[in-house]
C-alpha cells in the first residue's frame, strides 16, 4: 500500500479523490471566461426589456470578483460560484432576474438561454489550464500505484470534457457529478459513490480540494485525510492546507 507523508506523519492509502475546480484545474481561467460571457448575456436580455441591472450587484450574485473594465478575476471560496452544484447557481441568477422584474418563468428561461450560449462560447475557446504542479503529482500517484478519482458539483459530462481539454482524463478511474447522487457536497454521498466504484475503503482515501465544502464532505464520509490547497485563512476544516501542489510533491507519495 502507498503512503502519503504529511510532514512528519506518513499515513497508508489506497485512493485519492480530487475537486475539480479550483483544484485540478485554475477555477477563475475557466469560470471567470463562463461568467463573463453569462452576465453580458444576461445583461443585455434585461436591457431590451427595458429592466435594470447595476453593475455593482453582480459579485455578489455568485460571490465573484471583478477588474475595472468589469472581468470576473477572483472569487470567494465560500460563495456559491465556488461550492454550489449547477443548478443552484442557475437557481441564485433566475432570483436576480425576478427582482430586476421578470416574471419567475421568464427568468428561468433568459437564464437557460445564457448558460447555453456560454458553453458554447466555452466549447469554442476552452479556457483550461492544469493548476501549477497538478501533473507532475497525477504522474506521482500513479508511479506510486494510487487509484484516483474526481469528486465534483459540477455535472459530470461537464467534468469529463474538462479533464479531456486538459489531457489529464486518463489518470482517474472514476469520475462522479453532483448529477449522480442525491446530495452533493457538503454530504458524502459522491465521495462514498466514488470510492465504491473503485473498490477502495473511504478510511484509506484522501480528499483533495479547495473548499470547506470538500472538508465537510470528507469529514463526513469519515475519510483518511483532508487536504486544501488555497488560502490556509480561507478553508477552516482541512487536516492540511498546502498553497499549491508543489508543496505535496515536496514531501510526497511512497510506495
Amino acid at each position: 500500500m502507498s503512503e502519503l507523508n504529511l510532514g512528519n506523519l506518513s499515513t497508508p492509502i489506497e485512493a485519492i479523490l480530487f475537486d475539480k475546480d479550483g483544484t485540478l484545474l485554475d477555477f477563475t481561467v475557466m469560470w471567470g471566461f463562463w461568467t463573463d460571457c453569462v452576465m453580458e448575456n444576461f445583461r443585455e436580455e434585461l436591457a431590451v426589456r427595458g429592466l435594470p441591472f447595476a453593475e455593482d450587484e453582480i459579485p455578489h450574485i455568485w460571490g465573484t470578483r471583478h477588474d475595472e473594465q468589469g472581468r470576473m478575476n477572483g472569487y470567494d471560496v465560500r460563495g456559491p460560484l465556488a461550492m454550489g452544484t449547477m443548478e443552484e447557481v442557475y437557481a441564485v441568477l433566475t432570483w436576480h432576474g425576478y427582482r430586476a422584474g421578470l416574471s419567475w418563468a421568464e427568468a428561468k428561461i433568459i437564464v437557460r438561454e445564457c448558460l447555453l450560449q456560454a458553453e458554447y462560447a466555452m466549447n469554442k475557446a476552452r479556457p483550461v489550464q492544469p493548476l501549477p504542479g497538478v501533473c507532475a503529482f497525477l504522474e506521482q500517484c500513479r508511479d506510486k500505484g494510487l487509484k484516483m478519482g474526481v469528486v465534483t458539483a459540477d455535472e459530470t459530462e461537464s467534468a469529463l470534457r474538462h479533464l479531456q481539454w486538459m489531457g489529464i482524463e486518463s489518470f482517474f478511474s472514476v469520475v462522479v457529478g453532483t448529477d449522480q447522487v442525491g446530495r452533493g457536497k457538503p454530504f458524502p454521498d459522491m465521495l462514498l459513490l466514488a470510492c465504491e466504484r473503485m473498490g477502495v475503503s473511504v478510511s484509506k482515501s484522501v480528499v483533495i480540494g479547495d473548499t470547506d465544502g470538500d472538508m465537510e464532505m470528507a469529514r463526513s464520509a469519515r475519510a483518511a485525510w483532508k487536504i486544501a490547497v488555497g488560502d490556509p485563512e480561507q478553508i477552516r476544516l482541512s487536516d492540511l492546507t498546502v498553497r499549491s501542489f508543489h508543496e505535496l510533491l515536496e514531501v510526497g507519495v511512497t510506495g
